[in-house]
């Protein structure tokens, strides 16, 4: 039931004002006497639009705030509606280069990137705060090249990071395109295309509800972007690592050589190791295990399958949890 609140007073904010398009202004009430045993200042969101002008109404006149969220967290918007519940909240979404490559011709398909970045943006609409980790393997793999016209192992993955910076830029572009606040961080610095990987900075643009992308994996040669994305999901506090791949899952066998290979949808973490299954390397997923994060790998081709992830719906392998818990998101 409705509970109407007392009425308040504030003095209008003209369109020349220096203040900013979306403030927050303290109202005091009418008649203090209304509350009888307590002195309650309450805040709105006020936003300072020309389009009210002309008889337009802003988003957040009816209770949804940013990217469509409720202005008041906990509580569901003024017109009924709520948010869908959630598995998780902030969530590292691992994407291969070779998935960035589609169908080969190219090192990079704007097909895939910009279906990668339509099925964020409808669930950071949920609230939910997403980084990713690039791989670079469409472009340049360390460890193939490696020994080639006398290049070392370590030169070879430097050059591999690099990669990982271009496809980083390549997917931030088209996030931004439509509408995505988006932050691109590197492992080492290159301050005129990116930011430096900084922890707390990294945390706070997810809190402000941008996507952060982080590149040159862990900055250090030897070391997968598995390896990365785990390491950057265990710093930033993220809940689970989506592994975006070209198959459905992890199967009981191959499932080019066998036709009745199994999914699997739930696997232990010993059972990772123990039957050496081709999900991740053995450093990515042991620093996984001593952190009890979840890994769920799915296939990037279907369309859906990384909002699904995201949401925390039954999609390919969960590795290391299980299905069943959800928290509402408000």
């Amino acid at each position: 039931m409705a509970i109407p609140l007392p009425l308040t007073s504030y003095s209008p904010i003209s369109t020349s004002s220096s203040i900013s398009p979306t403030s927050f202004v303290s109202l005091t009430p009418r008649n203090r006497n209304i509350f009888s045993d307590q002195n309650v200042t309450r805040r709105v969101l006020i936003t300072c639009s020309s389009s009210l002008n002309n008889g337009s109404t802003p988003e957040s006149m009816n209770g949804s705030g940013l990217n469509g969220q409720s202005s008041f967290p906990g509580m569901p918007s003024f017109d009924g509606t709520s948010n869908p519940p959630v598995k998780w909240r902030r969530v590292l979404l691992k994407v291969s280069g070779e998935a960035l490559a589609g169908d080969e011709k190219q090192n990079i398909d704007p097909k895939v990137t910009m279906s990668i970045a339509r099925e964020v943006a409808a669930v950071t609409r949920l609230g939910i705060e997403v980084a990713i980790v690039v791989g670079g393997g469409n472009i340049f793999r360390g460890s193939t090249w490696a020994g080639c016209s006398g290049l070392d192992r370590s030169s070879a993955d430097y050059i591999g990071m690099m990669a990982t910076v271009m496809n980083a830029i390549f997917l931030q572009a088209t996030m931004e395109s439509i509408g995505i606040p988006t932050r691109v961080q590197t492992a080492f610095r290159m301050s005129e295309v990116a930011e430096p990987y900084i922890r707390r900075r990294a945390i706070r643009h997810l809190e402000k509800g941008r996507v952060v992308i982080f590149a040159a994996g862990t900055g250090n040669p030897f070391f997968t972007t598995d390896t990365a994305a785990a390491l950057r999901c265990a710093e930033i506090n993220a809940e689970v690592v989506l592994k975006a791949t070209n198959v459905d899952g992890v199967f009981d066998d191959d499932p080019k050589r066998n036709p009745n290979a199994r999914l699997l949808e739930s696997l232990t973490y010993q059972e990772v190791t123990s039957k050496d299954l081709s999900v991740m390397d053995m450093t990515a997923i042991t620093l996984c295990q001593e952190n009890n994060i979840p890994v769920v790998v799915f296939n990037l081709s279907e369309p859906g399958n990384i909002a699904k992830a995201i949401k925390g719906e039954r999609v390919g392998t969960l590795i290391g949890g299980t299905w069943n818990s959800t928290i509402t998101a408000t």
